[in-house]
C-alpha cells in the first residue's frame, strides 16, 4: 500500500494513434497493450496529471505496433522504429524540463516485442540511462539490471488465460509425465534438446510441434516439469504458462535475467538448468527430492498472482510489479 501512496507516474500525451497511447492486447505481446491502456485508462493511485509531481515518466509508445506499421518485412531494417524514437525523445525533451533534467534516468519504456531494445537505440539516453521495460532481458545484449526491468511475456489468446489454466488439479493428483516440451527449433538452445530428448524416453515427453490430435495444456498439466528453452530471444511465454499449470518451470537459457527477479527468489519455484546439462537433463530433475518438489510446487502457488493480467489490475499482480520494479532500479 505504501508505494500506491508515495509512487507517482506521469503519461506523456504526446503521440498519436496507433503507435502511441495503444498495443497489443490478444497476442504474444499482450502486457505492452494492457500495461499502456491500464497507465492510461486505470491506475488513479499511481497517475498524475501534474507532471512536476512525478517519481517517473512513461513514454507510452508500443514498439509491436512500430513493427507493424513502420517496418518493412524482411528487411530486417530497424531504422524507421529507431527514427520514431528518436523523434519521441525530441519532442518531449523540448516541449518539457524533465527530460534533460537528468538525461532520462527518470523515465521509461515498456516493450514486450523482441526488438524492444533495438528501437530503444534510436536515443542513447533512452538505452544507457533510461529504464526499458523489456521481455527480451538479455544481459549479453544490453540489458542492464542496475536500471532497467525484465517483464513476462504472457500470451493470451483471445484476450484470455485458457479455461484449462485458471484451476490447476490439486497438488495430490498424480503427474505421470516427468518433463514436457513441445516447440519449434528456433535459437541455438532448442536443437540441442531435442537432439537429446525428442522421442527418446516417455517420462520426457519432448516433441518439435505437437500432432494435431494431442493438447498442449494437458501435457503441461500432467508434468511435474516443463522445460522451457529459449528461442531466438531470451524470453518465452512458456514459463508464465507452466507457473499457471503449477508445472515446475525448468529454465535452459543464457544471460536471461528472470522478469522481478529484484524481488522474487526464482530458485523458490523454478529450476535453473545449465545449457551444457542438457544431456543429464532427466537425472537433474529425478534428482529433485519429493520434498524440495513439494516446497516447489507451493512456491508456484505464492506467486501465481504476480504474473496474472488483472483488467482493471489488482493488488500484487504483474501491473502493479512491473510499477515496483520501475520504482526501484538498481534493487537487483
Amino acid at each position: 500500500m505504501e508505494m500506491e501512496k508515495r509512487f507517482k507516474v506521469h503519461v506523456y500525451s504526446e503521440g498519436e494513434l496507433p503507435i502511441v497511447h495503444d498495443g497489443p492486447c490478444k497476442d504474444i505481446y499482450t502486457i505492452e497493450g494492457r500495461f499502456i491502456h491500464e497507465m492510461e485508462h486505470g491506475a488513479k493511485s499511481f497517475k498524475t496529471r501534474n507532471p512536476r509531481r512525478a517519481h517517473v515518466y512513461f513514454m507510452p509508445f508500443s514498439v509491436t505496433w512500430m513493427v507493424k506499421y513502420l517496418y518493412k518485412p524482411l528487411t530486417y531494417d530497424h531504422t524507421a522504429m529507431k527514427q520514431f524514437v528518436a523523434d519521441y525523445v525530441r519532442v518531449i525533451s523540448i516541449k518539457y524540463p524533465f527530460w534533460n533534467r537528468t538525461q532520462g534516468a527518470d523515465h521509461f519504456m515498456l516493450s514486450c516485442h523482441d526488438w524492444g531494445p533495438h528501437a530503444s537505440h534510436g536515443n542513447p539516453f533512452l538505452y544507457n540511462t533510461s529504464i526499458r521495460a523489456l521481455c527480451n532481458a538479455n544481459s549479453s545484449e544490453g540489458f542492464d539490471p542496475r536500471k532497467d526491468v525484465s517483464l513476462p511475456e504472457i500470451h493470451l489468446y483471445g484476450g484470455n488465460v485458457s479455461p484449462k489454466l485458471i484451476s490447476p488439479p490439486p497438488a495430490t493428483t498424480p503427474r505421470p509425465y516427468l518433463a514436457f516440451f513441445a516447440g519449434g527449433l528456433h535459437g541455438p538452445i532448442r536443437p540441442v534438446l531435442l537432439d537429446h530428448w525428442k522421442g527418446r524416453d516417455p517420462d520426457l515427453q519432448v516433441y518439435e510441434y505437437l500432432p494435431k490430435d494431442l493438447d498442449y495444456y494437458s501435457f503441461m498439466l500432467r508434468s511435474k516439469f516443463c522445460l522451457c528453452p529459449s528461442g531466438h530471444e531470451v524470453a518465452s511465454p512458456r514459463i508464465i504458462e507452466a507457473i499457471y499449470a503449477e508445472c515446475v518451470p525448468v529454465i535452459l537459457s543464457d544471460h536471461y535475467v528472470l522478469p522481478f527477479s529484484d524481488v522474487l527468489r526464482w530458485e523458490a519455484f523454478s529450476i535453473q538448468v545449465n545449457v551444457s546439462e542438457i544431456p543429464r537433463l532427466k537425472e537433474v530433475l529425478v534428482s529433485v527430492s519429493e520434498e524440495k518438489y513439494r516446497r516447489l510446487k507451493e512456491g508456484l502457488r505464492a506467486v501465481r498472482k504476480h504474473f496474472v493480467l488483472n483488467q482493471p489490475a489488482k493488488r500484487l499482480d504483474v501491473f502493479h510489479m512491473i510499477l515496483h520494479s520501475v520504482s526501484e532500479p538498481g534493487a537487483i
